[in-house]
């Protein structure tokens, strides 16, 4: 499968929580990454608005929210952690319509 980064305007919502990662947690979500590469998805779980979170069981919680886009394409919506899930919840539905939204415009 194809794994792209949603951008937000001029950044990129889920490269940016990535990037402040310490090199431990780093790896083990470059690890989901890899899984949902290769077509192991049975960690996503929906949590409404075609958003699914992945939990990284590791360190706070970390958790990757990702919305579908047909059978072969993930869209990074963006991380956090179990502490903030409601609000990066929030967040990356807001993405998802936002990137729904201008995929309708350009049709």
């Amino acid at each position: 499968m194809e794994l792209t980064a949603y951008v937000a305007g001029e950044r990129t919502p889920f490269v940016s929580w990535y990037e402040n990662l310490d090199d431990r947690a780093a790896v083990r979500v470059a690890q989901a990454l890899d899984k949902m590469r290769r077509g192991i998805l049975s960690g996503l779980k929906s949590v409404g608005g075609g958003v699914y979170e992945y939990r990284v069981d590791f360190g706070p919680g970390y958790r990757i929210y990702v919305g579908l886009d047909g059978n072969s394409v993930i869209i990074l919506l963006g991380g956090g952690s179990k502490q903030r899930q409601r609000q990066d919840i929030a967040a990356a539905k807001r993405f998802w319509e936002q990137r729904k939204q201008s995929k309708r415009r350009e049709t």
